[in-house]
Formats: structure tokens, C-alpha cells, sequence
């Protein structure tokens, strides 16, 4: 691992990002909700006032799911960190098995593996890291933690642990991620929280910026886990959501729809006109 000179508050390094003193409801996002027929929640931190707009408080505060893919952010930042990923530019080499998503089928990036959600090379970066460094460094970002109590322990296997239920975040744990990463808060270098910041931006025109991750998997009960994180904006000022969803296996959301539902939700708030 790489010798770094920082001082770790762990302790006080928790990811939470919502006192839930200046809260609203939205019943325009419940309605959304309602009209693609799925259980989930949102919610929206406007960085200026520290107001947060949400559709289901009570999931969004206490509700725990598995991060599936949203995890590449935190596997990034690690990999970088301890110089298992050189660069956004460094290539693994694809292992030749041939998977139902084509685009992992090739030899990637960092930045290209992280856009088109490739997960085995994430679980390769996550196998050269090692299951103490990267509980290290899990600790001491307080990842998904609320308090000492609450942080999250790896305890199966390093390439999966992230996909299978034994770690869980709530949404709250997610959007304080996203916050902490845009205002480069997190305990790596700061060039590698840009880099990372550069993998999620996926708009980016004269009105808004556009920066999210996403992530996929089954919930114990067999549902569908759905996540969007990031931030969205407008005349230099950052807001940061959570999209949170649960659908049956049988009627899993599309990304398309995912996307498209996100953006319904922002259009309704406001955005994408360059005046927020």
C-alpha cells in the first residue's frame, strides 16, 4: 500500500449526509413513483441551503440495501489509492470468458470499465487490493457508516462482497458518498477523487452537468435493487440525490427506464433548464 501523509478522523468521517431538520415531502416525486408502478424513494440535497426534497423519508433514512455497482466508486478510489489502478487509463486485460454484456468482452480502462459498469474488472481490482487494505481503507472513510457501530465489515468473499447482501448502505449513506467525493472530502488524493468525478459525468452542456453512478442487484427477498447516485448542476451550484428503487425479479427496471424515471423526477424539480 502506498505511503500517504493524512490525518484519518474515522471517527468522525461518517458518510451521513441528512439531520432531517429541513425536510419536504414531494408528492410531484410520489406521483412519478406511482405512475411507473414501483416502491422506492428519493431524495435531493440542495448543497446552498441544506433543504432536502425526498419522496419516502422513512426508506431513505432507514432502509439498507446492497450497493451493487455503485461500489465502483468506493473500488475506484481505493485502487487508486494504493496504486493497484496506476491511472483512469490503466487496462486489464479481459479473461476471454464471454458475458451476456458485450461490452465487457474487451480489454478496459478504469474510466471506460467504470462507465459501462464492468464488473469483472472491478472484482479483479478488488482481488489485487486484498480484503485488509481494503478494509482499511473502508474504515477509515467510514463507508456506509452512521456510527462506530454501524460500519460496514467485509465478511465474504473480497471480488463479491459488494453483490451479495452481506454489506448494505442506506440511501442517506449513499447520497453523503456523492457529497463527500464532489467537495473532494474523502481520504485519497485529490486527483483521484477527479478522476473519479470525471467517470461519473455523463451530461454536460451549456444549462446543467450531469454525474451518477449506477448499480444493480437482488435484494434478500429476490427483489430488484435499483441505485442512481450523483449530483446534478446548474450556474456552478451542486445539488446531490439518491434514487433508490425495488421492483420483482420478473419486472426488473430497465436502465433506460431507470434513466428516463430520474429524469422525469429532476424535470418535475426543475432542472435542465440552467436556471436552478
Amino acid at each position: 500500500m502506498r505511503v500517504v501523509s493524512m490525518v484519518f478522523l474515522a471517527a468522525s468521517f461518517f458518510l451521513g449526509s441528512c439531520t432531517f431538520n429541513n425536510v419536504k415531502e414531494d408528492k410531484r416525486i410520489a406521483a412519478i413513483f406511482s405512475a411507473y408502478n414501483i416502491e422506492g424513494c428519493f431524495a435531493l440535497m440542495d448543497n446552498g441551503t441544506t433543504g432536502f426534497t425526498v419522496h419516502n423519508l422513512t426508506r431513505f433514512r432507514d432502509s439498507a440495501y446492497l450497493p451493487a455497482s455503485t461500489f465502483k466508486i468506493v473500488n475506484s478510489l481505493i485502487g487508486l489509492q494504493t496504486g493497484k489502478i496506476s491511472s483512469d487509463s490503466m487496462v486489464i486485460a479481459w479473461d476471454g470468458v464471454v458475458r451476456s454484456y458485450p461490452a465487457w468482452n474487451q480489454d478496459l480502462s478504469m474510466y471506460r470499465a467504470f462507465r459501462v459498469s464492468a464488473v469483472p474488472y472491478y472484482q479483479e481490482v478488488a482481488r489485487r487490493i486484498g480484503k485488509d487494505t481494503m478494509q482499511f481503507w473502508l474504515d477509515s472513510m467510514g463507508y456506509g457508516a452512521m456510527n462506530d457501530t454501524a460500519k460496514v465489515v467485509i465478511k465474504s468473499a473480497i471480488d463479491s462482497f459488494w453483490l451479495d447482501n452481506s454489506i448494505r448502505l442506506t440511501p442517506d449513506a449513499q447520497l453523503g458518498l456523492v457529497k463527500r467525493l464532489y467537495f473532494n472530502q474523502l481520504p485519497f488524493f485529490r486527483t483521484y477523487q477527479e478522476m473519479v468525478q470525471r467517470a461519473m459525468l455523463m451530461e454536460s452542456n451549456s444549462l446543467y452537468r450531469l454525474a451518477y453512478k449506477t448499480g444493480t442487484g437482488t435484494a434478500p427477498n429476490g427483489n430488484t435493487i435499483s441505485w442512481v447516485i450523483g449530483w446534478v448542476e446548474e450556474n456552478n451550484h451542486p445539488y446531490f440525490f439518491v434514487l433508490n428503487t425495488e421492483t420483482p425479479v420478473t419486472n426488473p427496471l430497465q436502465p433506460e427506464r431507470r434513466k428516463q424515471l430520474l429524469t422525469d423526477i429532476l424535470t418535475v424539480l426543475g432542472f435542465f433548464k440552467g436556471n436552478m
